[in-house]
């Protein structure tokens, strides 16, 4: 099997962000010559141009790591478990906004959309959810669009399915995850599969969640939460779905 190189990596992630090798080049203050030379292999690239090369393509942090390694240099970021020391102020911060949002439901999630912690406002999206889908870990895209999930209750599947697609897909290409790519075929192979994005009404501000709910319609709007300057490869890859009311009556059912 061949190993891709650093030349391969940074080539395939200037392709990602469609830039020619004279754009980045005119970003990055080189030559599009060295660049060339640098992705064929005939240049070795200092750790500072690679960083610098990174930056500008946007490249996370992971793969940031993988490239560097693959140049031979030590990673640059660090990917400590969550439960490690250094990691209690991130924590505190998750657990806060977390209950600060309820009633609502608000949940915790890693890169590839697995639950990592979630309030108590959360229960009302599990009822009548398959058990089997509850086992750790627990994946939220799947307990949304599964069968034996939550996608019976959800009143506007086909407009939420596209959704849910259209940001994965987003997600896939900033991010190049393997894992995401395997979720995002087996979503597709659900009943619906990967529908386009529904078009909104003219006056319709953002795709809510609507769901039935112990013989209620509730009506959510979905605000995803991240941290604002990650350091490591962990907290780059957190961030927290909220659901608050899209609307009175909603708010009311929940308070």
């Amino acid at each position: 099997m061949h190993t891709l190189s650093a030349g391969d990596l940074l080539r395939h992630w200037r392709l990602e962000r469609r830039l020619s090798q004279l754009e980045l080049a005119g970003r990055s203050d080189t030559s599009a010559r060295h660049l060339s030379f640098i992705e064929t292999g005939r240049a070795t690239p200092s750790r500072a141009m690679l960083a610098n090369l990174c930056e500008h393509l946007q490249v996370p942090l992971r793969e940031r790591n993988r490239l560097l390694l693959a140049a031979g240099y030590a990673p640059a970021f660090a990917e400590p478990a969550l439960d490690a020391p250094e990691m209690a102020p991130v924590r505190a911060a998750m657990r806060s906004i977390l209950e600060g949002h309820q009633p609502y439901p608000a949940l915790a999630i890693d890169q590839s959309w697995n639950m990592i912690d979630a309030n108590a406002g959360v229960a009302l999206l599990l009822t009548g959810i398959d058990p089997a889908l509850l086992t750790p870990p627990v994946n939220a895209l799947r307990l949304t669009l599964h069968p034996d999930g939550l996608a019976g209750r959800i009143l506007n599947l086909p407009e939420w399915r596209g959704h849910v697609f259209a940001r994965l897909n987003h997600q896939l290409e900033v991010t190049g995850s393997p894992d995401l790519a395997e979720l995002a075929e087996e979503l597709r192979a659900y009943p619906g599969g990967a529908t386009e994005l529904v078009l909104p009404e003219p006056d319709q501000v953002v795709v809510p969640l609507r769901l039935r709910h112990d013989g209620q319609d509730l009506s959510f709007l979905s605000v995803t939460t991240v941290f604002g300057t990650p350091m490591n490869v962990t907290v780059a890859e957190l961030a927290i779905e909220s659901f608050l009311p899209a609307d009175d009556a909603t708010r009311a059912a929940l308070s």
